[in-house]
């Protein structure tokens, strides 16, 4: 895979990022992120018509990502979170349908600094918060980070974890990064109680293997805040983007998955799910 200038893998990214927060300390009291983009009407990023957020930068190198450009740990606009929720209010009413404010990416967890400001703001003018994200910042042993994290937790109504593989191996082909710290964020979300909703993508070949999917379910399926899962297909509408920004799209040979397929592919995770709760007394 090309490489582009600007893009910063695994402990480089961590490192970019941790520098960019000094920088954004440095300028004074109003915390301001790295901003990709704004929607104002998204629709599959949450309960109701949402505000999203996409952030700039994240440390995984999924094969399929749609957001290639979001990559790099510098690129963006800088934003003050009071910006945002200016923005926000232009469109207020239509997000009070059960509607909110979501930050995507990119990895809006990379930007903890950020978030915490964003979502006291959000909180102060009640709307609810969601964060949709593949937990690769999370890892355990980062009491400073994690001391930030349970502060934001509380300010946090839904968290859409992204679990790309269960396989911790077929994990790192996937994605460049391991899914050890991934598969414990969805045990601290448990442990907080914050609502989670889990997403997991079918790639046709790489993660539909029927004893893999039931290996999910029977993972998430120990959790009781899990709210909602969504299995979606794989596609291949970002081949362009990646020409464009000159880097080789891995599953170029990769076909589409058939939307048809979905529902049987989902049955094997529910069945994991059942299975777990079953031993565990787990009553719907």
């Amino acid at each position: 895979m090309c490489r582009i200038a600007g893009v910063a893998t695994g402990n480089e990214a961590i490192r970019a990022t941790e520098q960019f927060v000094e920088e954004i300390k440095k300028r004074g009291t109003n915390m301001s992120g790295r901003i990709h983009s704004l929607e104002s009407f998204g629709t599959v990023d949450g309960p109701g018509t949402r505000f999203v957020v996409f952030v700039q930068g994240c440390p995984m190198r999924c094969a399929y990502c749609h957001n290639p450009d979001t990559w790099p740990m510098t690129g963006g606009t800088i934003m003050e979170a009071s910006e945002i929720i200016e923005q926000y209010e232009r469109n207020k009413p239509f997000y009070q349908n059960g509607g909110g404010l979501t930050v995507t990416g990119g990895e809006p967890l990379m930007q903890i600094d950020f978030l915490i400001e964003l979502f006291t703001l959000c909180k102060e003018k009640g709307i609810h918060t969601c964060i949709d994200t593949s937990g690769i910042a999370y890892k355990p042993t980062n009491t400073e980070y994690n001391a930030k994290l349970d502060h934001l937790m509380t300010m946090t109504d839904l968290v859409m974890l992204d679990i790309k593989h269960i396989d911790p191996e077929k994990h790192k082909e996937l994605t460049k990064q391991p899914n050890d710290g991934i598969l414990a964020f969805a045990a601290y979300l448990n442990e907080k109680k914050v609502d989670m909703w889990i997403r997991h993508v079918v790639v046709p070949g790489i993660t539909d293997d029927e004893e893999y999917l039931y290996k999910l379910g029977y993972f998430i399926g120990q959790f009781t805040n899990l709210k909602a899962l969504d299995v979606l297909p794989y596609h291949d509408m970002a081949k362009k983007k990646y020409k464009e920004l000159n880097i080789d799209y891995a599953l170029k040979d990769v076909k589409p998955m058939d939307k048809n397929l979905i529902p049987e592919k989902k049955q094997f995770i529910l069945n994991g799910i059942k299975k777990r709760r079953e031993e565990m007394g787990i009553v719907k």
